[in-house]
């Protein structure tokens, strides 16, 4: 099976969703399969090639994302083939799937924030569902990271829930204590004190991390060594989060860090008391089982996927309410029975998630968007 994948996500500073391309690419390079990589860029493949695995095949030819992004919301023109030369599918892992002469087409779609919460977006984001409606016309297969968002996607964009998969994106693998506890002492060494609460993620407006800084200003005088470490690039939506730093009587102990190496980030999820994941709606939710695999308990929003994902293995609070987030953040750091149960819960809960068997799910709907095309 020849497949070119969309890896404009590997140009630049990784996020959530060029992380999940480089596993997967990582993992699609398997017998029988020629995988080959795009970018939809003015500077084509080259800027992403030490991210691509040993075997699969960059086409550099440019691709420049506006004009070609307008034409594909109007029809199936031009076809990816221009750039490609002649595949069995193409599989777009961040909501755009170019249109075809004859190949198959998968899009992955990891939440529908575009549609629900389009205030939350910038305005390229904006322009992903009528894309994605695009796309649904002509007929392209779908794959979300849980079942939630596959739901959504059915009743919301009206879509045969034949052509939806949900196929749960792998985890970390658990540490050993020895090497969580090197990576704890780095992690309090990296944020320069010994008690901090972490939330980790691109800075934009779906993270509400100012819910996050309101909490942390309840907490905050009775815990006078506590501090928030705000870990993540910038997004969108920034100046709320500066607005509302800046406005804390505690700002001297919130901690912006910007952009981390995987190691710096690792070693501050091993050092934290307890990771928040305060989202207004997410698809899946990586860093909170980055926090389990680290060995240290979860705070997360009962919202969107992050049920469906965490389980038991989370202290939960309501999305966007600073109340149920400070009872949730403070009955994590009262009671160490209860966090000592969410990190053994979230030990186990790990053992969920394959990369393996997300990759075997994910060729098994190639096959089958290839086979419906034949």
């Amino acid at each position: 099976m020849r497949i070119a994948v969309d890896a404009t996500s590997l140009i630049g500073h990784r996020t959530g969703i060029g992380g999940v391309t480089r596993t997967y690419l990582h993992r699609l390079a398997r017998p029988n399969f020629e995988v080959s990589a795009f970018a939809v860029s003015r500077r084509g493949a080259g800027p992403m090639l030490d991210e691509l695995p040993e075997g699969v095949e960059a086409h550099r030819r440019p691709m420049v994302a506006r004009p070609l992004r307008a034409l594909w919301r109007r029809g199936p023109w031009p076809p990816i083939e221009w750039w490609t030369g002649d595949i069995d599918l193409v599989w777009g892992p961040n909501y755009v799937v170019p249109p075809t002469k004859n190949a198959a087409r998968v899009v992955m779609v990891h939440d529908l924030t575009a549609v629900h919460f389009p205030e939350m977006c910038t305005r390229d984001v904006q322009q992903m569902p009528s894309l994605l409606r695009r796309e649904i016309l002509d007929g392209a297969w779908i794959n979300t990271p849980s079942q939630a968002v596959a739901d959504d996607v059915v009743e919301t964009l009206q879509v045969d829930p034949h052509r939806v998969r949900a196929i749960h994106l792998g985890g970390p693998e658990r540490l050993s204590s020895a090497t969580r506890s090197e990576r704890a002492a780095r992690g309090r060494l990296f944020a320069g004190v010994d008690e901090y609460l972490l939330s980790l993620g691109t800075i934009e407006p779906r993270k509400d991390i100012p819910s996050l800084v309101r909490a942390f200003d309840v907490i905050a005088p009775r815990r006078p060594n506590l501090h928030l470490v705000v870990a993540g690039p910038d997004g969108w939506g920034v100046d709320a989060v500066s607005d509302v730093i800046g406005a804390s009587p505690y700002r001297s102990r919130i901690r912006r860090t910007g952009w981390l190496t995987d190691a710096d980030r690792d070693d501050l999820l091993a050092g934290t008391q307890a990771f928040v994941y305060p989202s207004l709606l997410e698809g899946f939710g990586i860093p909170p089982l980055e926090a389990m695999a680290a060995g240290v308990p979860v705070i997360a929003t009962r919202t969107g996927s992050l049920p469906e994902v965490l389980g038991a293995a989370a202290e939960w609070a309501e999305p966007g309410d600073v109340d149920t987030l400070v009872i949730a953040i403070e009955t994590v750091l009262d009671d160490q029975a209860i966090a000592r149960s969410l990190v053994k819960a979230g030990d186990e809960r790990l053992t969920h998630f394959s990369w393996d068997r997300s990759t075997d799910e994910l060729v098994a709907l190639f096959e089958l968007a290839c086979a419906a095309r034949a």
